[in-house]
This record gives structure tokens, sequence and C-alpha cells, in this order.
């Protein structure tokens, strides 16, 4: 049994597609779960609530916490620690493997490029909650409470991930005839990893008892595409004059006031006004995993 805690979203949908070529049973946990192949098993479960997770993975090989939480600093100090603990603890309980789905906030700004070895030096309050449950999980690992993995993603885009950052400002754009835009500065690197490569990817290191015991970062192209030249290959492939509308800072600052969104994403701005180059070259050679370039996989999200 491989249970997929944080049902319905995005990389879930993914894992669960991957899952499905491998002989096992997938049970979907969220609030209100959905199946995604037709023999998965659905649980209703809250995981900010001890008992109810311990339920929900009871019976589990593998669990995999691919769960989001609403993008708020102060609902994540509050929320993270307690879902993270939660799960440790049902796993511990009922023997089963956790395998974690993670971003890069807890690495902070990196100068040079990101590889399993960052170090946490988070600078922004999401980035320190993400460095707190990691290591939190971490030191389970390293005290044999629970046989776990990290697999770690860079910002990500793929075909329905509406999500993601690219969906509304390139993509639906692109589609709409109407120019792309950017938020921070075209002129930098920026990795994006493609959402079918994460969730296969999250599949076959959950099935791999060598995998466990690691960090590992998912399959991210190396093609060293700066914000603009995303854009310009996104318009070429649409077949439609290369445009960009770039929204400036002190815009942004401005809609931050009335926008909860834009405003919980000023402390992350780092990532878009500075080089965010992520290395995938570990689990390339253990496993042969190959990423897709970012041509495949515009193509597939503009069709």
């Amino acid at each position: 049994m491989h249970t997929i805690l944080g049902a319905n979203g995005t990389i879930a949908r993914e894992l669960s597609r991957a899952l499905a070529s491998s002989a096992v049973r997938i049970r979907q946990v969220s609030r209100h779960p959905r199946a995604v192949n037709a023999n998965d098993e659905t649980v209703a479960a809250d995981l900010l609530d001890a008992q109810a997770t311990a339920s929900a993975v009871a019976g589990s090989d593998v669990v995999y916490l691919v769960a989001g939480l609403p993008y708020k600093a102060s609902t994540w100090k509050e929320q993270w620690p307690r879902v993270m603990r939660n799960v440790i603890d049902a796993c511990q309980q009922h023997g089963a493997r956790l395998v974690f789905f993670d971003n890069v906030y807890a690495y902070g700004h990196v100068q040079g490029v990101m590889t399993e070895t960052t170090p946490f030096n988070p600078n922004s309050q999401k980035g320190e909650v993400r460095a707190r449950i990691a290591t939190l999980l971490l030191e389970a690992m390293r005290s044999g409470n629970v046989q776990a993995l990290i697999a770690r993603a860079a910002d990500f885009y793929g075909p329905g991930a509406v999500q993601s950052f690219p969906y509304a400002t390139v993509f639906q754009r692109i589609k709409a005839q109407k120019s792309p835009q950017w938020i921070g500065n075209p002129d930098t690197v920026h990795s994006f990893t493609y959402t079918p490569d994460a969730g296969s990817a999250v599949a076959t290191l959950g099935l791999s008892d060598q995998a466990y015991g690691h960090t590992w970062h998912l399959p991210t192209s190396r093609e060293m595409l700066s914000g603009a030249g995303f854009v310009r290959l996104a318009c070429e492939l649409a077949c439609q004059p290369y445009k960009l509308q770039r929204a400036p800072g002190w815009m942004l600052s401005l809609m931050g006031l009335v926008v909860p969104v834009i405003r919980e994403n000023q402390e992350m701005m780092y990532q878009l006004d500075h080089d965010y180059r992520f290395d995938s070259s570990k689990i390339e050679a253990a496993y042969a995993l190959q990423p897709t370039s970012y041509r495949d996989g515009i193509t597939r999200c503009l069709t």
C-alpha cells in the first residue's frame, strides 16, 4: 500500500499516475480526496489531527507527504510543524517508510548551483519553516525512528499545474494572445522542474530500497534559460512574436498592500531577482533518469 498524503494536488496526481504502472495499491488522503486511477482507495483525513493521520497511514508500506498549505507565513509557522510531527509519528507507529516532497526555500539565496549538500540558510519566514520541518525529519531519520527520504524540486511547471508560476504569467496569456509577463529580473537564470518528471521520479524513489536515508534533487533540465529565454521559447513554440511585460518592483509593492498572495511573495523575490540554478545530476546518475527539455515541456503546456 502506497499512501499519498495531499491528494488532488499537481504532484499527487503525477505521482499517482506513475505508481499505477507498478504492482502497488494506492490510497489517496486529503480532506476531500479523489481517485486518480480506477482502483485507488480514498480516505478523508485532516493532517493537523494526529489520530486521523495515524488512521490514514495504518496498513501503508510507503507514505508520500506531498501536501500543500495556504501560502501564508503565519499559517506555515503554525501548521507545518504539526503536520510533519503527526506524519512522522504515524509512520513510526505503523512501520511505514516516508517520502517527503520538499522545495528549496530552506537553502535561501544561493550564489551558485543548488545541490543536495547545499546547507540550510533561509532568508525568509517560509524558508525558516521549511528548514525546521526538514531538520525535524532528518533528525528522526538519524535516530532510526523512521525510514525516510527527501525529494526536493525546483519551482515547477507542467500540464495542468495551475499553481505554478509560469501557468498564469506565460502559458495562459500566450493562449489568450496576450503578452507574457515576468516577475523579477527576466535576465537571470531560473530552473524549473517539469511536473510529470517530478511525479515519476518520486515514484521511482519510493519504490527503491536504496533511496531511503538520502536527500534527492528531482530531475530538472540543465539548460540554463533566463526568464526572458523561457518566454522567448514559449512564444516561438506558439508561433507568436516575442513580447515580454515585466512587473516593476514598486508596482508589486503597491499591489501587495491589497492582494495577499502578492504580499506573501515579497519575501521570496530573491529567487526571481537572482540566478536560481538547480542541479539534479545525483538522481540522473543513480537511476538513469533524463529530465524533459524545456522545448518539449513547454510544448505540452501550450497544447
